[in-house]
């Protein structure tokens, strides 16, 4: 009842750009945070970055200053645009929103398919 449709992911060059989309769709009542986060095999999903609904942001050490995200409330989409990108960005990217439902009273975490991002020459 509630999906996260990701897209931008693919193969950039490092010193390159993406940009990454996420919507949500469904029966939503309101969103509190959007995010991205980050897996590489061998290794546990990492936050990326976060937004609240009104408009606090936190990140990565690892990206800060590189990365920036952004949200269309209206929309329910969020956006990372990734800059100066290194080949350790390399990962599959996964798009996360804590929401509420309607006819809920609770806020649960939900997640995007997935999309791959590659910084290789």
């Amino acid at each position: 009842q509630v999906q996260l449709v990701e897209s931008g992911g693919g193969l950039v060059q490092p010193g390159g750009s993406l940009r990454l989309s996420c919507a949500a769709s469904g029966s939503i009542f309101s969103i509190n945070t959007m995010g991205w986060y980050r897996q590489t095999p061998g290794k546990e999903r990492e936050l990326v970055a976060r937004t609240t609904s009104g408009g606090i942001t936190n990140y990565a050490d690892s990206v800060k200053g590189r990365f920036t995200i952004s949200r269309d409330n209206a929309k329910n989409t969020v956006y990372l645009q990734m800059n100066s990108l290194k080949p350790e960005d390399t990962g599959v990217y996964y798009c996360n929103a804590r929401l509420r439902m309607i006819g809920t009273f609770g806020y649960n975490d939900y997640w995007g398919q997935g999309t791959q991002v590659t910084v290789s020459s």
